[in-house]
């Protein structure tokens, strides 16, 4: 039977809508399930989802940022949670991303991503130079977490390949190798406080320590940029802790492809912004997403021009 004029006129506006729908249909890349990306990205998602109209996100379990960059060079719908430092050499093409440049802008700088070199009482080490020789895990392959202990190592005068014994695990892999006697040691790179270290925290039998490595932060800022900061973690976060542990920092930025369209990323930055609340109520960290935070000097790699549309409407210059 044939259609008639008004069900194909029907038809072709149903195909067009749901196209559009399909066009603002992406996915939030995070991190292992350990961390605070995962929960933060599920969260950004469902109010995302809630509050744009047509827009449909999902939070997706990944390696973490070096995995990120590369899912938003694809060019497939992602927004994607990275480290300062991994954004730089995805966007000059260096390091893990030597001869492949991600087209990466920044939509928005989150909160401060703190490393934490987490071992225990009894396993021998008090400060970095103890950790040679030691069986440590340097984060999941994939992550900003391993280019960070990477860089700290041979800030400490450490060799990553000679002097440890090296697994590459994520947050809870590595809780789980401490508990089992498996690892020595472990690194992580993540918000506070991270649901997998507070479980080590929590282990009957376990008292943390958190090793100093405050020191290596001017080693690497002369090398790389003016990227890290010497920071504190309060002895008051994880249970067990005895004294306030002096480490780097490095800022966590939500990045897209620049092929983003420039209404899309402010609908994004703008929804965030206005629903800090129900993400605070995710992970506290998110009382650190601040319009005073969102500055050039904040992010190595250029804002998008939707972002840019954002804060510029709220008196804050970005480029």
């Amino acid at each position: 039977m044939k259609a008639s004029k008004p069900a194909i006129g029907l038809f072709l506006a149903g195909l067009a809508l749901s196209f559009s729908a399909g066009a603002q249909t992406f996915s939030v890349a995070t991190g292992g399930t350990g961390g605070v990306y995962y929960p933060m990205g599920g969260g950004i998602a469902a109010v995302l989802s809630k509050h744009v109209p047509g827009m449909q996100a999902t939070a997706e379990v990944t390696g973490g940022s070096v995995d990120n960059l590369k899912l938003v060079g694809s060019g497939k719908p992602y927004v994607a949670f990275t480290m300062a430092d991994t954004s730089q050499d995805a966007y000059k093409g260096e390091n893990k991303f030597k001869d492949n440049k991600i087209p990466v802008k920044t939509l928005m700088v989150l909160y401060p991503n703190r490393m934490h070199v987490v071992s225990a009482e009894g396993r021998g080490i008090s400060k970095m130079s103890e950790l040679k020789g030691k069986h440590i895990s340097t984060g999941s392959p994939g992550s900003g977490t391993e280019i960070l202990a990477f860089r700290i190592l041979e800030a400490a005068g450490l060799d990553k390949d000679k002097d440890v014994k090296r697994e590459r695990l994520g947050a809870s892999e590595s809780v789980n190798a401490m508990k089992d006697g498996k690892i020595d040691a472990f690194f992580w790179m993540g918000g506070l406080p991270t649901a997998a270290v507070t479980d080590l925290a929590n282990t009957p039998g376990t008292k943390i320590k958190l090793i100093d490595h405050a020191e290596t932060v001017p080693v690497m800022n002369k090398k790389y940029g003016n990227l890290y900061v010497e920071d504190v973690i309060s002895k008051s976060v994880y249970h067990g802790m005895e004294t306030d542990n002096k480490q780097a920092t490095v800022m966590n930025l939500l990045v897209a492809n620049a092929s983003m369209d420039d209404k899309t990323a402010y609908n994004i930055v703008k929804t965030i912004f206005e629903n800090r609340d129900d993400l605070i109520a995710v992970h506290k960290e998110a009382a650190n997403f601040k319009l005073e935070n969102q500055k050039s000097s904040a992010s190595p790699i250029p804002f998008h021009p939707g972002a840019a549309k954002y804060f510029a409407e709220k008196g804050i210059k970005v480029n």
